[in-house]
């Protein structure tokens, strides 16, 4: 197994005062399991048997919310932290939400967390033991002395031993780095070519990011907001609005988030098309366009009428399952299984001569279905990543779209409910009498009107009139994420709108990550490049191939206006005939 999520973190070393190690581990529903109960079990005998076992004290918390990371280190004020479970590189760790659902948490984040509590706490060591969590480790090792991260994707096995082994060096009374050394050993000793993968990170040797120069403080003045100097002798004596506790405009919208905007009559759609029996919704919109949020919206109106529910993400599927369908199904199922927390009996029906298919349609209808007696929502996430594999493609959702089928004569399928998510266009060869793809209720998620932006203004706090919201819209449309950034700086007072406006087409702006990955996505594909350029040279509408045109859709970078595209927002037209060196 691999560990495609979260990520962990480490400290601990020798003094006269007993240190508080505190074990964190998150393993959500919709993630490959991993086996973080055998690693913490390990870790703790080991300090039970060590030489200096009295001079550490382990506390142990699984299914780590945000919420509960803040609330541990107030709690425990640890000195050693340990947090276990998957890792996805720039995306974050993942942790779990209020559902057990994998939730993403940035780099950024947790460099501000422990920036915040290392001194209060006397923090040595955070160890990340999860895939490609040295992207988080450069960013917490600002304020932390040593951080330990992983440069790559780590298996579970190899990951344990260097947890055990790190573990065993500090309960000798060793040193750190030592304890690092120690842990990479372990890992070459039992045979697991991995132990060139945990990196260690030094306080000293880190690139610490400058605090941000001292801005204006902004002063409410009757019903608008204006930006006035205000001189600030101590904190005593600042004048500042009260902070809004607002969501990172990031991942999903938690359920009990007030910004989250309806988009009538879409939510209703979906709540009623859920409870049909035999129900299929398919979802497609470009990135971060609310898919998810939606989804998890789904769920939860699924779960108020006592229905089962599982999530599975296909994101987390690895390369080796995807190598074959027989493997690729198995996956599917025992990630189902465990999502559903039933008893793994895929040995009892994976055998015979009998197709993948065959083999995965009986576990489903002889087992799964059978033994939870009432309806089941079933939520496929990012299925985009099926679709690189067309083999497992045509298969898969030959079947799925068969289940569906069998759902109008077959009482037992009528309790699986099907939701699919995903962004891209369809172009993988499916019978049309075998896709799931053209039956079912469609739902395209569409950019915010401009009443649905005022209302996201006003819950940010914001007193805006039309005029300033047209403003914002001319530049971003009503793309939710563009729109929900852009509100989330202006609210916590780190930039003003005209500021952000200024800046927003370029690199240095609050955008350019988002328009990197685009300019990266568009440079590995010549006739898509080629297409873009035709779009943003011209003011109006133009026609393109219609391949391109529902590829760059597909992407969010343009909208359909008849049959002819033009830019989705005046950001990417900008941005890009700037880049791109197209004018106007």
């Amino acid at each position: 197994m691999k560990r495609t999520l979260p990520q962990c973190e480490f400290m601990s070393s020798s003094s006269r005062k007993k240190k508080t190690i505190l074990f964190l581990a998150a393993n959500p529903k919709n993630s490959t399991q991993l086996r973080l109960d055998q690693e913490v079990k390990e870790i703790d005998a080991g300090l039970q048997r060590s030489q200096k076992r009295d001079k550490f004290q382990l506390e142990k918390m699984s299914a780590i919310t945000p919420r509960d990371l803040q609330r541990a280190m107030l709690d425990y004020k640890p000195q050693i932290v340990h947090f276990s479970g998957h890792g996805v590189g720039e995306e974050g760790l993942v942790l779990e939400d209020i559902t057990g659902q994998a939730t993403f948490v940035r780099g950024e984040a947790l460099a501000k967390l422990f920036r915040f509590f290392a001194e209060k706490c006397k923090i040595e060591c955070v160890v990340l033991n999860a895939c490609y969590s040295e992207v988080q480790a450069n960013a917490i090792a600002q304020h932390v002395p040593f951080v330990i991260g992983m440069n790559q994707a780590i298996g579970d096995g190899a990951a344990r031993e260097f947890a055990v082994g790190f573990y065993d060096a500090l309960g000798a009374g060793e040193s750190i780095e030592f304890a690092y050394e120690n842990g990479c050993i372990s890992i070459s000793l039992h045979g697991i070519p991995e132990d060139l993968t945990p990196v260690i990170k030094r306080q000293s040797e880190a690139i610490v990011e400058p605090e941000p120069e001292l801005s204006p403080q902004p002063v409410i003045v009757g019903e608008s907001r204006k930006l006035e100097p205000v001189k600030v002798a101590t904190p005593a004596a600042s004048i500042s609005r009260p902070m809004l506790d607002l969501d990172e405009p990031e991942g999903q919208v938690p359920l009990e988030s007030a910004l989250y905007v309806d988009r009538p009559p879409i939510e209703a759609r979906c709540y009623e098309a859920i409870v049909k029996p035999g129900a299929l919704i398919r979802i497609k919109a470009p990135r971060q366009m609310g898919k998810s949020s939606l989804m998890l919206r789904i769920l939860n109106h699924a779960i108020e009428q006592n229905y089962q529910t599982s999530s599975l993400n296909f994101q987390l599927v690895d390369r080796e399952s995807l190598s074959s369908l027989d493997l690729f199904l198995q996956w599917f199922c025992n990630s189902i299984t465990w999502e559903l927390n039933l008893d793994d009996r895929l040995a009892d029906y994976w055998k015979g001569t009998f197709s993948p298919k065959n083999k995965c349609t009986n576990y489903f209808q002889r087992y799964l279905l059978p033994e939870l007696q009432r309806p089941v929502v079933l939520c496929l996430d990012e299925v985009d990543q099926v679709f690189e594999y067309p083999t497992i493609a045509t298969d898969f959702f030959g079947m799925l779209r068969a289940w569906h089928e069998d759902a109008k004569i077959k009482p037992i399928w009528k309790n699986l409910r099907l939701v699919i998510v995903h962004s891209k266009e369809v172009y993988i060869p499916l019978n049309i009498n075998q896709s799931p793809f053209n039956v079912g209720v469609p739902i395209e998620l569409p950019q915010l009107t401009q009443p649905q932006v005022m209302d996201l203004v006003q819950r940010h706090g914001l007193n805006w009139s039309e005029a300033t919201i047209e403003q914002l819209m001319a530049m971003v449309g009503g793309h939710p994420y563009l729109v929900r950034a852009a509100l989330y700086q202006i609210a916590r007072d780190e930039v003003t709108l005209e500021q952000l406006l200024e800046l927003s087409p370029t690199e240095g702006g609050l955008y350019g990550e988002h328009l990197r990955r685009h300019l990266l996505n568009l440079e590995g594909d010549e006739k898509l490049m080629a297409a873009m350029k035709q779009v943003i040279a011209v003011e109006q509408s133009v026609s393109i191939n219609t391949s391109e045109a529902f590829k760059l859709t597909s992407m969010g970078l343009v909208l359909f206006q008849g049959s002819k595209v033009v830019p989705s927002c005046n950001l990417y037209r900008q941005y890009f005939r700037e880049r791109l060196g197209v004018g106007a």
